[in-house]
């Protein structure tokens, strides 16, 4: 996890400009770095670090000998770059994962690298030589991108879209910022005044096909066909390789337990994996919640199973209520359901950091996109319904839980490593018949819970809890958060804000008085810029009036049992 920014054409004083690069600082504690472009005055690069790769030689932009005319700036892992370095025989020249961008490129050109890529990026590549610069993001856009760019020629890009909103030039007094498509990867012509035109967008990964990497890596053998005991040992050996890979670090690795299946399942992989790698010391596990929460006892109980070194921190309604603004600040949105969610994981994050030497914190987040395991699902008109809709939203997770995921850590200086989106994992899972992967017998994500039903990897009844949101679960079911937050905002927006609300937000225009409170904040930080969120996120198939599943009347159902 690291914060990437740099500017090409700037007519501007660059160290003026630079001074937005300050903005991103959380996401690279550790050091600073701000180079100029030789022979491009006005083309610069500026890099946070979070040193969690090769200490010593880790800085960026990373430049080689053997290529002085490439400069290469990202953020990310990639997980694969020793497998790729040895079967092409690269000569390296340093251990970080990101120097394979440059071999790979310099061998084959950007299509194929970042097909080879198996991991999270998002870089920006710089070919002085051939006067380009190319632009790319991973498949599910596990790490930020934002781009601006004016019809002069001027580009800027950032981890973060608050790197950017603050940004001069000459020809537009408002800097058009947006996010840059996951799994896409942009051509840009490099003239020899530093200003850019784009030559092409191509999206070069979907999340259903299997990733070119795949022929280079040495996973145990996958068996073919789609019967049930086959498909269950071939998801194991793919998730548990999915964070076997993870491990890459030379920080101390931490997980989040919510009690939920995912993390959970996270949690009692990793521990075993870091046994098996011999790795001295305990596995940090770390769940949020009020007094009463459910997610709590769960998570205690998971923990207590694994053996991990179990952390449980408390927050009242007050303190969550009162990082709300700088929330919404770090998530650069405002979307309903991604804020409620956001203040827990914000809040454990802000703990991580302050009491524990843990860095790279793992998660469960992506399952339930993948596997269908939002309460809704029940509802699917059909089996190929269902299979579209998992599609969108993971086509989408970077608007949304993903976007959360990264920013309440990055706000941190923690790293978030999600193996539920590995490459391989996701492709296999969505490439098995559609109705292997519904609800059954009244259970979202039936097929991955039957998967570790024999492993004693979980307690039993966490491996069939049902499916609880992270925001309703760090509350009790008496009182939700999301009831506790409606509450508060009750007194905050009146009436007449509410009947005024299309006048002043005629986009994306708050249908409730809580989704008026975030905007509110929200138009505060970044004036202008409400089009960075598409759509609110809402459940499917049914008149649902809020995101929360403690609304829906199946989960209602479920409560009753």
């Amino acid at each position: 996890m690291c914060g990437i920014w740099a500017l090409f054409g700037s007519d501007d004083c660059l160290s003026v400009q630079c001074l937005s690069a300050m903005k991103i600082a959380h996401r690279g504690p550790d050091a600073f770095r701000f180079e100029n472009v030789n022979g491009y005055t006005n083309c610069c690069f500026g890099f946070h670090r979070l040193a969690v790769v090769d200490q010593l030689f880790g800085m960026q932009p990373i430049r080689v000998k053997k290529y002085p005319y490439l400069w290469l700036c990202y953020n990310g892992e990639i997980y694969n770059h020793k497998k790729m370095q040895h079967h092409f025989e690269f000569e390296y020249q340093t251990k970080v994962d990101g120097e394979i961008i440059l071999h790979l490129y310099d061998k084959g050109g950007i299509e194929q690298t970042v097909c080879m890529l198996d991991g999270v990026f998002a870089f920006i590549l710089l070919d002085t030589a051939n006067k380009k610069v190319f632009l790319g993001r991973d498949t599910y856009g596990v790490r930020p991108l934002f781009k601006a760019m004016t019809e002069d020629g001027f580009l800027a890009v950032c981890s973060e879209a608050k790197g950017l909103v603050n940004l001069k030039h000459s020809t537009t007094p408002f800097l058009k910022v947006e996010p840059f498509l996951p799994g896409h990867y942009e051509v840009l012509d490099l003239k020899p005044n530093g200003k850019v035109a784009s030559v092409e967008m191509v999206k070069y990964h979907h999340c259903r096909d299997e990733p070119l990497h795949a022929l280079y890596d040495n996973v145990e053998k996958l068996f073919p066909g789609f019967e049930i005991e086959t498909v269950k040992n071939n998801l194991r050996i793919l998730f548990d390789n999915a964070i076997k890979k993870r491990l890459m670090t030379d920080r101390r690795i931490g997980c989040l337990l919510s009690g939920g299946l995912d993390s959970s399942l996270v949690a009692a992989t990793l521990l075993k994996q870091l046994k098996e790698a011999h790795v001295q010391y305990p596995l940090q596990t770390f769940a949020i919640g009020m007094e009463d929460s459910t997610d709590l006892l769960a998570a205690r109980k998971v923990a207590n199973h694994i053996g991990s070194e179990h952390h449980e921190v408390l927050f009242n309604s007050e303190e969550g209520i009162q990082v709300l603004d700088e929330v919404i600040f770090s998530l650069e949105t405002y979307d309903i359901t991604t804020v409620r969610a956001s203040v827990g994981m914000y809040l454990v994050s802000k703990y991580i950091r302050k009491n524990t030497d843990s860095v790279v914190i793992f998660s469960g987040e992506g399952s339930d996109e993948l596997t269908q395991g939002y309460i809704y699902f029940h509802k699917a008109p059909s089996p190929e319904k269902a299979e579209e809709e998992s599609e969108r939203l993971l086509k989408e997770l970077y608007l949304f839980d993903v976007l959360r995921a990264d920013r309440t850590t990055a706000a941190h200086g923690l790293e978030l490593r999600v193996p539920f989106l590995d490459h391989r994992f996701s492709s296999y899972y969505l490439s098995l018949p559609p109705d292997m992967r519904i609800p059954k017998n009244g259970i979202e994500k039936h097929l991955l819970r039957e998967t570790f039903e024999d492993s004693n990897l979980i307690p039993k009844d966490i491996l069939w809890r049902p499916k609880e949101a992270f925001s309703d679960g760090i509350t009790s079911v008496k009182n939700s958060w999301f009831r506790i937050l409606q509450e508060y905002i009750e007194h905050q927006v009146d009436d007449a804000m509410m009947a005024a609300a299309a006048q002043k937000f005629p986009f994306n225009t708050p249908k409730t008085k809580e989704g008026y409170y975030y905007r509110q904040i929200f138009e505060r930080h970044y004036p202008g810029r409400a089009d960075w969120l598409t759509h609110y996120w809402m459940p499917r198939w049914i008149n649902a009036t809020d995101p929360s599943a403690r609304t829906l009347a199946h989960y209602k159902a479920a409560a009753k049992a």
